[in-house]
């Protein structure tokens, strides 16, 4: 038996096929040299036989850019940009689901605790500030305030380096800000 992430559109009893002959339908699994350019992935595999390792958070996906047949490369792009992979790789037609996860409120904290609790020790975050001298650099104080600059520089050791760290600028942005799209 082997575990799949929940692709968008599938539904019990429906039959999965994984291989070459495998069509291009939601919840299948085919080598992403096979698929054409525009089709959306998930659980897309960045090694040959490394199971997927790209595209697996709820309602990700990966899309299919193009093919190099001389070098079996093939280009996807992710949420985060595109990446050149070997054509062997393997990949789930379809988004993962869970789509639209993060954008229902948290509302209270009660929600965010239960989110935490699945994660990882992140939450509550108590600043700096409220803590005493002897817990971080910024407690301390008849009033909260931080009281040095809070922009510490990169070579800072280690349990000084809090706040702003190597800043290039700091304060309220103004002026207007170009963007540059980036070519590949």
């Amino acid at each position: 038996m082997e575990l799949f992430i929940a692709a968008e559109g599938i539904h019990t009893g429906q039959f999965v096929y994984c291989g070459k002959k495998a069509q291009l339908n939601i919840g299948n699994v085919l080598r992403v040299g096979t698929m054409p350019e525009g089709t959306i992935v998930c659980c897309l595999e960045e090694k040959s036989g490394d199971g997927g390792k790209l595209a697996r958070a709820s309602g990700n996906y990966a899309t299919v850019i193009s093919h190099n047949p001389e070098t079996k490369k093939t280009r996807v792009k992710l949420s985060s940009g595109s990446k050149v992979i070997s054509s062997a790789n393997r990949a789930v037609v379809s988004v993962v689901a869970g789509g639209g996860r993060i954008d229902k409120p948290i509302l209270k904290a009660g929600r965010a605790y239960h989110k935490y609790k699945a994660k990882r020790n992140c939450w509550p975050r108590v600043r700096g500030v409220a803590m005493n001298p002897v817990e971080h650099p910024f407690g301390g104080g008849n009033h909260q305030h931080i009281g040095k600059p809070s922009i510490i520089h990169r070579d800072a050791p280690a349990g000084r380096k809090v706040g702003l760290i190597a800043a290039r600028r700091t304060g309220r942005l103004r002026g207007t800000k170009t963007v540059q799209e980036k070519e590949n």
